[in-house]
C-alpha cells in the first residue's frame, strides 16, 4: 500500500513538472510571435498622437496668444483661498 501511494505520488509530480513546461515553451513560443505585433501597434498609436498634436499646433494662426495650464497645477490650488501678494515694505 505504501509503495503504491509513492508511485501516485511521483506520477502525479511528473505530470504536474511536465504541464509547467510545456506552459513554458508554449507561452514562450506564442510571446515571440505576438510581442512584435503588441509593439508595432504601441509604436504606431504613438506615432497617430504625435502627427494629431502636430496638426493642432500647425492650425494655430500666427499671433494668436493660447493659454494652457497644467492639470496638475489646476488641482493643487485651493479656490477659498486668496491670492497671494508678494510686497516689501517702504520707509
Amino acid at each position: 500500500m505504501n509503495q503504491l501511494f509513492v508511485i501516485l505520488v511521483l506520477t502525479n509530480f511528473l505530470r504536474t513538472v511536465g504541464i509547467i513546461v510545456v506552459l513554458y515553451y508554449v507561452l514562450k513560443f506564442v510571446g515571440r510571435l505576438l510581442f512584435p505585433i503588441v509593439v508595432k501597434k504601441a509604436v504606431n498609436n504613438m506615432q497617430e498622437r504625435q502627427t494629431q498634436y502636430q496638426r493642432q499646433q500647425q492650425y494655430k494662426p500666427e499671433g494668436e496668444v493660447t493659454i494652457e495650464k497644467d492639470r496638475k497645477q489646476q488641482t493643487r490650488t485651493n479656490t477659498t483661498e486668496g491670492e497671494y501678494v508678494d510686497f516689501e515694505e517702504i520707509e
